[in-house]
């Protein structure tokens, strides 16, 4: 099932099914919903979840660690991102100006959806848990990242607007192999990432096993697996996002999530 969440032209805010073309209205709430064959006209497309927190993964491609130039790290690389960070199908990315980022980069990733409550998940038992997944872009400050976060990630990657989610989620009955998927990445219609997951350092069992470890992972919880090679940062020159830019992730089996690129308003 492909399932979005969406707005009506009264404000409410609920989720329909996208079943050839047409969207079905789903009783219930995450993630437990029932069909109905009523037919509904979203007036704005929302991010599918509203997680309780965004768990994101670093260097988590082979090709990635080789442009980086970086090993192969032993354990997941582990990061966040505030559930403000969040934006919609078709929001703005907004470049910051309160605390300036000349160095904003794109980075397409498969992510994650939690469907239930679990801690210390055995990977056997992982994939149970999955509610679905979504396409992500978890945009990144690299000035903020490398030399303004004192040494930690989480400054440069949590600006709002920071984690475009959509444009549906799709569960697990159309989406079997997470480890088997094209992903990509487009600024302006140019392709500037083109990967497949078969090239992810850990499985999304794996990942779901170690961050659970010792840690509840609640109902909506996203995480992000990772970029694969090709983001702004390792290019020559680097390809910084800049207004005016429009970025579409694009993942088989799930869609297009496009974003326009805007300055803050300070």
């Amino acid at each position: 099932m492909k399932i979005i969440r969406y707005e009506d032209p009264h404000g409410t805010r609920s989720w329909a099914q996208l079943a050839e073309g047409r969207y079905l209205r789903l009783e219930g709430e995450f993630p437990h919903f029932t069909p109905t064959d009523e037919e509904v006209v979203p007036t704005a497309f929302l991010a599918p979840v509203n997680p309780p927190a965004i768990y994101c993964i670093g260097l988590n491609y082979r090709a990635h660690a080789d442009e980086q130039g970086a090993k192969l790290p032993p354990h997941p690389i582990v990061f966040m991102k505030a559930p403000t960070a969040l934006q919609h199908p078709g929001g703005p990315i907004l470049l910051p100006r309160g605390l300036r980022s000349d160095q904003v980069d794109f980075e397409c990733e498969l992510a994650v959806v939690i469907g239930k409550e679990g801690k210390n998940i055995p990977e056997v038992e992982a994939m149970d848990y999955v509610a679905g997944y979504t396409a992500a872009n978890d945009v990144s400050a690299r000035d903020w990242q490398k030399n303004g976060g004192g040494r930690q990630w989480v400054r440069g990657k949590t600006f709002d607007t920071f984690c475009p989610l959509g444009p549906c989620l799709v569960t697990l009955d159309e989406f079997a192999d997470p480890h088997a998927v094209g992903l990509r990445t487009f600024v302006n219609g140019e392709k500037l990432q083109d990967s497949n997951t078969s090239d992810l350092i850990f499985s999304v069992p794996q990942l779901i096993a170690f961050l659970s470890g010792s840690t509840t992972l609640l109902p909506g919880t996203v995480i992000l697996t990772g970029t694969p090679s090709g983001v702004g940062l390792a290019r020559e020159p680097a390809r910084w996002l800049a207004p005016g830019d429009e970025v579409t992730i694009e993942i088989d089996g799930i869609g297009r999530l496009t974003n326009p690129v805007l300055e803050e308003s300070v």
